[in-house]
């Protein structure tokens, strides 16, 4: 549209259009048509574009494919080749294992060759050294076996003259200690008999001695405090007639009892004396371990309660008691008959001075013998 038209559009009529419209208006179409071209052809060039790079992004992703399998394949050629290098090194380490395992089984035998002859060498001086400890015994165990006699000795003499079971059985148990460190399996039965004899001790010693001893000096000093028993008096007087009549008669006639012992009624000093030397005796014995005389006097020191004493009082009771359990720990039982082990060890000693006496002078000719023997190989 020219300048012309704009100016002559504003005179034109309003009713009417103008010419110049009538052809803008059908020009109009035309133009619209070849823009729809345009576009068609820019969408198709652009689909065109889009398929060439996606062919091209196809082909470099294939290309990267390819190169990165090209790549895989080297490296897996390179392994396959290092493991052929490395399996025929082994191969070779392997040949070379087995020929040094070879030499080495060759070497065993040898080395098992020697050690059969060694230990025919072993076994023939074990039986020599074997032979020699069966004839004759060591200073060594000779002295124990003098310290064994002694101790066993002076067990048995301590039990016959003082019947200390308890110092008897410490002395056997020495014994047997030093016994057991002799070397000589021959005397290995006579630890047996020791211990046999030293339980046996044991069992028949008595009850600890310091205990009994406390136990009687707390009666002794006990016996001075213990009430008499009354003379004629009853706890529950009776009620009868005979018991009315006695009553009657008794401003008359006095009957009066002294349980045969008129000199304990009389004097209470006197019967706590006799039971507190009953007593004295019975410690004495327990300090010379005379299980026969102690029991006498604990026996006599009993009698004397149920005598002189009232059995009713609480005292009397516990001292009675006291007694009882004394007479029961200080028990005498069957002696011990020692000695059996003693004359075992001494015939076994007489035994073996014999057989080294005998065999001493067969064992001086074949000294040479063996000497050459062990100069062979």
């Amino acid at each position: 549209m020219s300048q012309d038209d704009l100016t002559r559009d504003p005179a034109a009529p309003t009713g009417a259009p103008s010419d110049s419209r009538r052809a803008k208006v059908a020009a109009a179409p035309p133009r619209r048509s070849g823009g729809g071209t345009l576009t068609l052809a820019l969408l198709l060039a652009l689909l065109a574009i889009a398929g060439t790079g996606y062919v091209g992004w196809q082909q470099w992703r294939q290309m990267q494919h390819r190169g990165a399998s090209e790549r895989a394949a080297t490296d897996m050629q390179q392994r396959v080749s290092v493991l052929e290098h490395t399996l025929a090194g082994v191969s070779s380490n392997g040949s070379s294992l087995q020929q040094r395992l070879n030499d080495a089984e060759q070497v065993n035998n040898a080395l098992r060759e020697q050690l059969l002859g060694q230990n025919d060498r072993l076994r023939a001086l074990e039986s020599a050294v074997g032979k020699l400890s069966e004839k004759t015994l060591s200073g060594h165990d000779a002295m124990l076996l003098d310290n064994t006699e002694s101790l066993l000795r002076m067990g048995q003499q301590r039990y016959e003259l003082f019947h200390d079971a308890r110092g008897a059985a410490a002395a056997y148990a020495l014994a047997e200690q030093t016994l057991a460190a002799v070397d000589d399996q021959a005397f290995a039965g006579l630890r047996q008999s020791i211990e046999a004899e030293r339980n046996a001790l044991l069992q028949s010693a008595p009850a600890s001695r310091d205990a009994m001893l406390a136990s009687v000096a707390q009666l002794r000093a006990d016996a001075v405090k213990l009430p008499l028993k009354p003379l004629d008096s009853d706890a529950t007087p009776d009620q009868g007639a005979w018991a009315r009549v006695s009553r009657a008669l008794s401003s008359v006639i006095s009957i009066h009892r002294d349980n045969g012992a008129p000199l304990a009624v009389a004097d209470a000093g006197l019967v706590r004396e006799l039971l507190g030397l009953d007593l004295a005796q019975a410690q004495a014995a327990l300090l010379a371990r005379d299980a026969a005389a102690a029991d006498a006097a604990l026996k006599r020191a009993d009698a004397s309660l149920v005598a002189s004493f009232d059995a009713q009082a609480d005292e009397v009771k516990q001292a009675h008691a006291q007694i009882a359990t004394l007479l029961q720990q200080i028990k005498p039982a069957a002696p011990v008959q020692l000695g059996a082990a003693l004359s075992e060890l001494r015939n076994l000693r007489s035994v073996h001075a014999l057989a080294g006496s005998n065999t001493s002078p067969s064992t001086a000719a074949p000294a040479p013998a063996s000497s050459s023997h062990g100069a062979q190989p």
